[in-house]
């Protein structure tokens, strides 16, 4: 026998050994990796998370920071329907993308835009271009929900936990740090040039989590988000948020058929939580 061949021998054998025991020591490398994920009956993976509505309190933020402006600027404007102006420039902002009309642009310059229209609209005048800089960074300064950092550190003892959501990275990152929501990491539109519901958006980020689609839930507060992000392989849980358009105004609920169409339905995030472990 040559030496090598030799020498090759108790690595082969005992390369054999390891293979015959895997199954007899799976359930022991487990318990010694207290911070592994645990397994959950619908086999997700990772959580992404529309962030405007579902996460964090846009509407009830940037009125909460448009009294304390309007205060000092002695500005007498009603800031609730301000607000919900400058959100409901987003959708057809994003179709001009999208349609070609205007260039690809993130959400930081489409809401500065919008923001533009509104100061006219609103007659708000002799504002420096670093006061509207700041006033339009207040898309970065948005307070969670009650629930949000409590239940995201919790689902993230168990899952990887991201955005996937319209804001651009930066906006996304911001905001993460002002409101101490513990990302794993951060999709925003601008990785991939396009704005949900495009395909591009979250099978993209199912690509940049190397799963499968199978294995990455949605979770959001919209309906159609989840119904887009279904039609696409990926799992739904949905969080609804009454409060997203202020104490005025009631949210249409989604039928019975919506919800049984969804993986799961939780309150908030702590319940959310507690289904999936």
């Amino acid at each position: 026998m040559r030496r090598r061949d030799f020498l090759g021998m108790p690595v082969a054998l005992g390369g054999l050994a390891a293979m015959t025991s895997v199954g007899a020591t799976d359930s022991m490398a487990m318990a010694a990796q207290p911070n592994a994920p645990a397994p959950n009956p619908l086999g997700v993976k990772a959580l992404v998370f529309d962030t405007f509505g579902t996460v964090v309190d846009w509407r009830g933020s940037i009125i909460r920071e448009a009294t304390q402006w309007g205060q000092a600027k002695n500005l007498q404007i009603d800031w609730g329907k301000f607000a919900d102006s400058w959100r409901a420039g987003y959708g057809p902002s994003m179709d001009k993308v999208r349609k070609g009309t205007l260039p690809w642009m993130k959400l930081d310059d489409l809401h500065r835009m919008i923001l533009e229209d509104l100061l006219k609209q609103y007659n708000i005048t002799g504002l420096t271009e670093e006061e509207k800089q700041h006033w339009n960074s207040v898309w970065h300064r948005l307070n969670g929900w009650p629930d949000a950092v409590e239940g995201l550190t919790l689902l993230k003892k168990n899952f990887v936990i991201a955005t996937l959501s319209n804001g651009n990275v930066s906006l996304l990152v911001e905001m993460a740090k002002f409101a101490g929501l513990p990302w794993d990491t951060v999709f925003g539109s601008d990785l991939f040039h396009h704005f949900k519901p495009d395909r591009e958006v979250y099978l993209g980020a199912v690509d940049l989590l190397s799963c499968k689609p199978s294995e990455v839930m949605m979770v959001a507060a919209h309906p159609t988000d989840l119904a887009a992000a279904q039609s696409f392989g990926l799992k739904a849980g949905y969080v609804p948020r009454p409060l997203e358009g202020g104490p005025d105004r009631k949210p249409t609920p989604a039928s019975a058929a919506t919800l049984a169409s969804f993986d799961v339905v939780a309150a908030d995030f702590v319940e959310l939580s507690a289904k999936l472990s």
